[in-house]
C-alpha cells in the first residue's frame, strides 16, 4: 500500500514536472519556425535581387552594343561622305577629264564597300560576343534561381512539418 502511494505521489511529481516544462518545450519548435521562415523570405529575397540584377545587365548589354553599332555606323557614313565630297571638290575645281572622274568613282565605291564590310564585320563580332555573354550569364542565373528555389521548397517544406509537428504535439 505505501508502495502504490509513492509510485502515484511520483507520478504526480513527473506530471507536475512535464506540465511546467512545456512552455520551454513549446517554444523552442516556434522559435525554428520563425528562423525558417526568416530563411525563406531571405532567400526569396535573394532570388528576385539576382532576377533583377541580369535583367538590368541584359539591358546595359543590348544598350552598348545597339550604341557600339551606331557609332560604327556613323563613322562609316561619315568616311563616305567625306569621299564623295572631296571628289566632288576635285572634279569642281579641277575640272578634271572624264577618265580621272571614272578612276575617282571607282576609290569612292571601292572605300564605300571597304568601310560597309567592316561595319559589317565589327557588328557581326559584337553581336557574337553579346549573344555568348547574354547566354553564359542567362544559364547561371537559371542554375542560381533553380537552386534558390529547390532550396526554399525544401525550406518550406520543413516549416510546414513543423507547423504539422507542433499542432499533433499541442492539440
Amino acid at each position: 500500500m505505501e508502495l502504490k502511494r509513492e509510485q502515484q505521489v511520483n507520478r504526480g511529481v513527473r506530471k507536475c514536472r512535464t506540465r511546467e516544462e512545456e512552455p520551454n518545450a513549446t517554444a523552442a519548435p516556434i522559435v525554428e519556425i520563425v528562423v525558417r521562415v526568416v530563411l525563406l523570405v531571405v532567400l526569396v529575397v535573394k532570388v528576385v535581387v539576382v532576377v533583377v540584377v541580369v535583367v538590368v545587365v541584359a539591358v546595359v548589354v543590348v544598350v552598348v552594343v545597339v550604341v557600339v553599332v551606331l557609332v560604327v555606323v556613323a563613322f562609316a557614313l561619315v568616311v563616305a561622305v567625306v569621299v564623295v565630297v572631296v571628289v566632288l571638290v576635285v572634279v569642281v575645281v579641277l575640272g578634271v577629264a572624264v577618265v580621272v572622274v571614272a578612276v575617282v568613282v571607282v576609290v569612292v565605291v571601292v572605300v564605300v564597300v571597304v568601310v560597309v564590310v567592316v561595319v559589317v564585320v565589327v557588328t557581326v563580332i559584337v553581336v557574337v560576343v553579346v549573344v555568348i555573354v547574354v547566354v553564359a550569364v542567362v544559364v547561371v542565373v537559371v542554375v542560381v534561381v533553380v537552386v534558390e528555389v529547390v532550396v526554399v521548397v525544401v525550406v518550406l517544406l520543413v516549416i510546414v512539418y513543423q507547423v504539422q509537428a507542433f499542432v499533433v504535439e499541442q492539440g
